[in-house]
């Protein structure tokens, strides 16, 4: 199943980072809070008020109260208006 966001909203999707110690051991992520950055899957079109601005495979920084959390096919995605992003993450 494929979402299309409508107007200004942008579909996240969890940039989910392993963590490991210096001897290679992989950290269990149980116990740590949801990311707060996220991978952008898809976006929509805008609005006459709002030109889009991130794009798909972006990755992003967003608050950790805002957008509607939606699972789809055992995955779990955000929804988001783009100004609730706070930033881009460059390399």
């Amino acid at each position: 199943m494929k979402l299309k966001p409508m107007a200004d909203n942008v579909l996240l999707k969890a940039h989910e980072a392993e963590e490991t110690t210096s001897f290679g051991i992989v950290l269990a992520t149980t116990s740590k809070e949801k990311p707060a950055i996220y991978e952008v899957i898809s976006v929509g079109p805008g609005t006459k008020d709002v030109t889009m601005t991130v794009k798909a495979g972006d990755r992003v920084v967003v608050g950790q109260f805002v957008g509607s959390d939606v699972t789809i096919d055992k995955q779990d995605y955000k929804f988001v208006k783009q100004d609730d992003i706070l930033a881009v993450v460059t390399d």
